[in-house]
C-alpha cells in the first residue's frame, strides 16, 4: 500500500490528540507529501512542532465547527482522518448542545467538505458508545456514523470514486481521560482507587491498536463500511487489581456509582449488524446499505437472517489478572510510571 500514499496530502482533524500522535509515529516516514494537523489547539500544536520537527507537517488552527476553517483547511486533501471530537461521556451529558455541534455538525462540515473538494478517502472514528447508545456522546457519534454513510451514498463522492467510511473501538487504554492515568495518579497519591461499579466491562485496547484499525478501513474499506477490530475485554475491578500488582501498591478501592450516562458493559456491533457483518480474522466487517427509498423494488427471498447475539465486552474474550498485567505491561505510559 506504499504507493498509495506517495507525493499525497493527508489531513488530520484533532490531530493534537493521542490518535493523531500516534498515527504521526508511522507517517513521518511514509512517502505522504504533506501532512496537515488540522486542531484549535494552537499550544498542543506548538508542542508538536518543537516535538517533532519535521517540515512534512502543516499545522492549521481552525475549529470543525467553522465550515470556513474546515473549508479552507480541505485544499488539495487527498485523505483526511476525522479524529476531532468530544469524547467525554459525563461531559457531554451536562453539555449536550456542545456534544451536537462538534460530533454531529463538526463532522457534518469536515464531511461535506471532503465530498466538496474531491477528497479520494476520508475515514471517521467513532465509539463503541454508538452502538445502542444511551448517553449524547454515544448518541453524538452513531449520527456521525449515519452522516457518514449518508455522505458515501452522494453522488459526487462516488463519481470521485470516493471512499468514506468509519471505524468503531472502545475506550483507547491510556488515551486522554482514560481511566488507567487516573488509577496509577490515585496510586502515587496513595489515594484510594475509585471505582463505578466493580462488575463493569470494558474493551481493553492499545493505541497502536485503533491505528491498525484505522489503517486497516483506509486499505480495504468499500464505501460506507463501519470497521470493528475485536478486542479482548475485563472488569474495572480487574484493571484495578492489576495495576495494584504491578504498581506493589496497598491502596484500598473505593466504590462510588455509575457516573451520568454510563453502561455496565460497551457493544461494538448490535445484532442487526452481526447479522450482516463480515468476519475478517481480527475486525469485523459491516458493509452499508446501498438500497434507495424505493424499498419495493427489493425482495429478499430469504427472508429475516437477524441473529441475537451482539458483539459487547461481555461476550469477547475476558482477561485475567496476569493477562491484564502482561497487556498493561506494553504500554509505554505504563512502562513510563513504573520507572519514574
Amino acid at each position: 500500500m506504499a504507493n498509495i500514499y506517495k507525493d499525497k496530502v493527508l489531513m488530520i482533524t484533532g490531530g493534537t490528540g493521542s490518535f493523531g500522535n500516534a498515527m504521526l509515529q508511522g507517517f513521518l516516514n511514509s512517502e505522504l507529501k504533506e501532512i496537515r494537523v488540522f486542531s484549535r489547539d494552537e499550544k498542543k500544536q506548538e508542542d508538536m512542532r518543537i516535538h517533532y520537527k519535521n517540515d512534512k507537517l502543516n499545522f492549521v488552527i481552525g475549529d470543525t465547527r467553522d465550515f470556513k476553517s474546515v473549508n479552507n483547511a480541505m485544499a488539495g486533501v487527498d485523505f483526511v482522518f476525522h479524529a476531532a471530537a468530544l469524547k467525554q461521556v459525563p461531559s457531554c451529558e451536562f453539555y449536550p448542545m456542545q456534544a451536537i455541534q462538534t460530533n454531529i455538525l463538526g463532522s457534518e462540515n469536515v464531511l461535506e467538505s471532503a465530498a466538496a473538494n474531491g477528497v479520494k478517502k476520508v475515514v471517521v472514528l467513532s465509539t463503541d458508545k454508538a452502538v445502542y447508545p444511551i448517553n449524547t456522546m454515544g448518541m453524538s457519534k452513531a449520527m456521525m456514523e449515519k452522516i457518514a454513510v449518508a455522505k458515501a451514498r452522494d453522488k459526487r463522492v462516488q463519481e470521485n470514486d470516493g471512499v468514506f467510511c468509519a471505524t468503531r473501538y472502545g475506550n483507547v487504554m491510556c488515551s486522554r481521560g482514560s481511566i488507567i492515568p487516573l488509577f496509577i495518579k490515585q496510586i502515587k497519591e496513595g489515594k484510594p482507587l475509585t471505582i463505578t461499579n466493580p462488575n463493569m466491562t470494558r474493551f481493553m485496547m492499545s493505541l497502536p491498536d485503533s491505528v491498525r484499525l484505522v489503517l486497516f478501513a483506509f486499505e480495504n474499506a468499500n464505501p460506507g463500511d463501519i470497521f470493528v477490530q475485536k478486542s479482548p475485554a475485563a472488569t474495572i475491578e480487574v484493571l484495578a487489581q492489576a495495576l495494584k500488582e504491578l504498581f506493589n501498591s496497598n491502596n484500598d478501592i473505593k466504590i462510588i456509582g455509575e457516573r451520568h450516562g454510563e453502561k455496565m458493559y460497551e457493544s461494538l456491533c448490535s445484532k442487526e449488524e452481526m447479522s450482516k457483518a463480515e468476519d475478517l480474522g481480527d475486525f469485523y466487517r459491516v458493509p452499508a446499505d446501498f438500497r434507495d427509498l424505493n424499498y419495493t423494488k427489493y425482495i429478499n427471498e430469504d427472508g429475516p437472517k437477524l441473529i441475537n447475539q451482539e458483539y459487547n465486552s461481555d461476550n469477547t474474550s475476558r482477561l485475567s489478572i496476569e493477562e491484564l498485567k502482561k497487556l498493561l505491561l506494553t504500554l509505554e505510559y505504563v512502562q513510563q510510571e513504573l520507572k519514574s
